[in-house]
């Protein structure tokens, strides 16, 4: 989960002002509905392969088993291209020229993008070595940060003023679409849930322990920079983390943060390009995904599902660098945001019909379904219609080619 977000969502936010702290407060108790959401999931159907595909798959079908495997693997790779744009943010701190040479700026963010995708050419145990190892990495200078940040706060910058120039509805849907981009990733540990000891329990335990330890990091240290830095100028940086960390630390400081975020930004981008390649490798097992998705190399991973995923998110980075690196990196967050919200919603409408079957009744978790599933409506209205656009095209894409698959295997059997 913590990756880029946190680290460039102050200045897309600082364009919303204060009120983006209610967005904060709705996106928190919207992923804690949809980790308890996964737990109940994963507890029902433990040992899948893909997560909410595998779920829905086995409740609702083959069709919205692929809409969500679909949706899925889409906003993995999007989330990837948002990551190296990020990256290149927290780059240009020390190459200070990155931030204004949009080759420059591409060619950082691709190659950051395939190195990674190289690394997990490697069996899970080592890919799994350098995820614990960024993972301590970014946490304990976040928690450092926050904590020393505090005593310098000024509490007069905290406020929930709303700098939009839209209703107060409207600005919060926003800020809470923007900030579940944070979030992305609470369903993770459930994509391999085949290769976990004890999944039924530790999938669930998992998601909650992380989320809970995200959701304090998040808060603490949304506190912290939006006390520090002012909103006009927060909007601008690329590097809103260390621009705080400077107001209190001095210039070797600004430089140690921009170092911190680059780790967190690689370390998200190392376990989600592992993600992008275990998706396509379940749809393609059962057949929903072209067969070479399933082709594996002699460390038993799905490469080719790696290398496709990642040269799409290539091509969406080098589409949309144009203006900003804050711009850039909005919309990516909202099309990943969007993308993951058809699983996340078609999870929640299985574990509810799974419940109503009377396979395992459980009121407490009809009621996390149906909340989930209203959480994960109201957040595709906060996308916007330019996202929402886009997203109905990819899954209209989507559909196309299901289509086409049972055409192709209709015909095969005559």
């Amino acid at each position: 989960m913590i990756g880029s977000g946190i680290f460039l969502l102050p200045s897309t936010l600082a364009a919303l002002g204060g009120i983006s702290f209610v967005g904060w407060a709705c996106s928190t108790v919207g992923a804690f509905l949809i980790v308890l959401l996964f737990r109940g999931l994963s507890s029902h159907f433990p040992n899948t392969v893909g997560g909410p595909y595998a779920y829905t798959r086995t409740v609702l079908g083959e069709f919205f088993g692929f809409l969500v495997g679909w949706g899925y693997w889409i906003s993995v790779w999007c989330t990837n291209a948002a990551i190296a744009v990020a990256f290149v943010g927290y780059l240009s701190v020390f190459i200070p020229q990155i931030a204004d040479n949009e080759i420059l700026s591409i060619a950082f963010g691709v190659g950051a993008l395939w190195v990674f995708s190289f690394l997990n050419f490697r069996d899970i145990v080592f890919v799994g070595r350098i995820q614990k190892l960024t993972t301590v990495l970014k946490i304990l200078p976040l928690l450092l940060i926050g904590f020393v940040g505090l005593f310098y706060v000024d509490w007069s910058l905290l406020d929930f003023e709303n700098l939009s120039g839209e209703t107060d509805f409207k600005a919060i849907s926003q800020a809470t679409t923007l900030t579940l981009f944070a979030y992305l990733g609470i369903e993770s540990a459930s994509i391999t849930s085949h290769k976990i000891e004890k999944s039924e329990a530790n999938v669930g335990r998992s998601g909650l322990i992380g989320f809970l330890l995200t959701a304090f990091i998040y808060i603490l240290c949304s506190v912290v920079i939006f006390g520090l830095v002012n909103s006009a100028k927060l909007s601008q940086s690329t590097a809103p983390f260390a621009d705080a960390s400077a107001a209190f630390l001095g210039g070797y400081a600004e430089q140690f943060v921009a170092l911190v975020a680059l780790i967190a930004t690689l370390g998200a981008l190392n376990g989600w390009i592992l993600i992008q390649g275990q998706i396509a490798y379940a749809l393609a097992k059962d057949g929903l995904f072209p067969a070479f998705f399933k082709k594996r190399n002699t460390a038993e991973v799905p490469y080719l599902g790696i290398v496709v995923s990642s040269l799409l998110a290539t091509f969406l980075l080098i589409a949309k660098f144009s203006g900003s690196l804050v711009d850039v990196f909005s919309f990516m967050m909202n099309l990943s945001t969007l993308s993951a919200l058809t699983p996340y919603f078609l999870s929640a409408v299985s574990l509810f019909i799974f419940i109503r079957r009377g396979k395992q009744p459980s009121k407490g978790m009809q009621i996390v379904a149906i909340l989930s599933g209203l959480f994960c409506l109201w957040m595709i209205y906060g996308v916007g219609i330019e996202t929402v656009s886009l997203g109905v095209v990819l899954l209209l894409i989507g559909i196309f080619m299901f289509l086409l698959k049972m055409i192709y295997e209709k015909n095969s059997r005559r």
